[in-house]
């Protein structure tokens, strides 16, 4: 069976699709001893022997979708080379994983890993709008009108932001308490929009993707997603 060199390696677990494009153009992937760089490169699965950084690549044959609900202090990675936390350090489950998305250092919630790389390309694509929701607590208070510039989308000059939706929840003393609903997953797009109207963002956290909520998983430990939720995000 043929497939392309990036999906192959996604699937075993090595990194998502996307990375894993940049490790065959950084030559860190070979097919039957020749290093590959070339994107869209295809493999027969049954006769061609694919190493990573000299190891024997071999396609994972357990799925596993998680649940993290990471806490502020670990990095959205596999590995750091500064020596970070990561929140592959929060688990303990067997098989190679990686995130879906990403979340930064100082923002913590929901956060999903899997090795099934099919549907981490989905989850990631822009095409597919999966809502994300986060709890935010700002600087000040947010005028009216610059909170409908951003519910329209602002120009944070690198990138255009999308609709998105916001509710303030509550004030307290000098700080905003707010829901936000984005369908996107640009860096630092919440912060930079808060930033955007001079209202920093204080906290930051996810509580839920599409219907998947972070209620009831304790901060720093995760769980395995049911089928009927994985059923879910594969129609998403």
């Amino acid at each position: 069976m043929e497939v392309r060199l990036q999906k192959y390696l996604a699937d075993a677990g090595i990194a998502s699709r996307r990375k894993a494009e940049k490790l065959i153009q950084e030559g860190k992937v070979s097919v039957n001893g020749n290093v590959i760089k070339e994107l869209g490169s295809k493999i027969d699965t049954k006769k061609d022997i694919v190493r990573y950084e000299g190891e024997i690549v071999k396609k994972n044959t357990d799925i596993i979708y998680i649940m993290l609900n990471k806490p502020i202090g670990y990095i959205t990675s596999v590995s750091d080379e500064k020596g970070r936390k990561t929140v592959m350090d929060l688990l303990d489950v067997g098989v190679r994983v990686y995130p879906i998305g990403r979340l930064d250092l100082n923002t913590s919630g929901l956060l999903l890993l899997t090795n099934d790389g099919d549907l981490t390309y989905r989850l990631t694509h822009p095409k597919h709008e999966v809502e994300k929701k986060y709890i935010v607590t700002v600087k000040g208070t947010p005028d009216k009108n610059k909170l409908d510039e951003l519910r329209k989308g602002v120009d944070l000059v690198d990138y255009k932001t999308s609709y998105s939706k916001i509710k303030i929840l509550n004030t307290e003393k000098d700080n905003t308490k707010l829901q936000v609903i984005i369908h996107e997953g640009k860096n630092r797009q919440i912060r930079r929009m808060f930033e955007y109207i001079d209202c920093p963002v204080i906290k930051l956290r996810r509580i839920a993707i599409g219907r998947l909520k972070i209620e009831g998983l304790t901060k720093g430990t995760y769980r395995y997603l049911t089928k009927e939720e994985v059923d879910y995000l594969k129609r998403i």
